[in-house]
């Protein structure tokens, strides 16, 4: 890794050295969100509203912000003048009628461009089975070598989002997914881990379903907390790149206690990139009471879900060290 990546990791992390980043690059989930509140469809300037007072209040307490630049651009330009910058690079969603989830590149944005519009790193989601057929996933390995030579060819750091999913099982909440989730995450974080692939950090999900986790469970248990355990020590054992968890939408709390949990299991994950578990309940105020109630929000509850999550990091991330030679991260 040249200087140049180096510097750019360093904007997106905090005084400690750990990324604590604010996520809102949702398009898709944003506009369900608002629609549902409202009872009528979501505007664009909505949208773009809602990522821009988010950006405002929050940035002072974030290391850096995941944005997408469809919407976000306004928001990015709104944010705390510290705060580092993430752009994503894929379109939302997927096509649901082809099977495979297969990727989409936003159309009218580069690399080159992502860079040009101030991003300290390039995002990209993938959803990835391990046990898809080898037709469908040589497509997905292809496409992300593709974004890592061209991440690497203008020295931006590549962040590579992972989401597992079953092709076989279409609730990924639910006990027989629970089941395959460690080996779905596990297998996944250590295909792309490979130098092939250009990526420079992993965001991925914790390896458990917590909600069958013996102590979390409200009802059945699929692991205990033993196994829960062992498998975000393996995961963190999967990877030499630096990794960070998503928050994947669960309330603030749970995600707290799970960055608790990670910890003593031994886990070395290097931060976290939150999105829903920190500003979703604010798109209730937005729509219900408009601009103000929502600045309102993100100032009282907001902000204490983002110092409470900091506060939590303090305790259990590990440093990303940007060295010389290479990332050293404590393992």
């Amino acid at each position: 890794m040249n200087e140049e990546k180096r510097q750019f990791i360093k904007q997106l992390c905090n005084e400690d050295g750990v990324i604590g980043a604010l996520a809102i690059d949702q398009r898709g989930a944003l506009k369900k969100m608002i629609t549902k509140f409202k009872g009528s469809d979501a505007e664009e300037s909505e949208i773009i509203e809602f990522k821009e007072i988010v950006s405002s209040q929050l940035t002072n307490y974030a290391s850096s912000i995941l944005l997408d630049p469809e919407y976000g651009l306004p928001a990015a330009d709104a944010r705390a003048e510290n705060a580092g910058l993430l752009l994503a690079y894929e379109k939302t969603g997927y096509d649901a009628s082809t099977p495979g989830r297969l990727p989409d590149l936003l159309s009218i944005w580069s690399v080159k461009r992502l860079k040009e519009a101030g991003a300290d790193a390039c995002k990209f989601l993938l959803y990835y089975d391990v046990d898809e057929t080898e037709e469908i996933n040589n497509q997905k390995h292809a496409f992300i070598e593709r974004i890592g030579s061209e991440c690497q060819a203008e020295n931006l750091p590549f962040f590579l989002e992972l989401v597992s999913y079953d092709a076989g099982i279409s609730d990924a909440t639910s006990k027989e997914y629970a089941i395959k989730k460690p080996h779905k995450v596990i297998e996944m974080m250590k295909e792309f881990s490979d130098p092939r692939y250009g990526v420079d950090v992993l965001k991925v999900e914790v390896p458990v379903n917590m909600n069958f986790v013996e102590g979390y469970a409200t009802g059945e248990v699929v692991h205990t907390k033993a196994e829960a355990a062992n498998f975000f020590k393996e995961q963190a054992e999967a990877t030499n790149l630096p990794f960070i968890f998503l928050s994947a939408g669960v309330k603030a709390e749970l995600f707290q206690e799970t960055l608790r949990f990670a910890k003593n299991a031994g886990s070395t994950f290097n931060g976290v990139l939150c999105g829903r578990a920190t500003w979703a309940d604010g798109v209730e105020s937005y729509i219900a009471d408009g601009k103000d109630a929502a600045i309102e929000w993100m100032n009282t509850q907001g902000r204490k879900n983002i110092e409470k999550l900091n506060a939590v990091l303090k305790e259990t991330a590990t440093p990303v060290e940007v060295l010389e030679a290479t990332f050293i991260l404590g393992k």
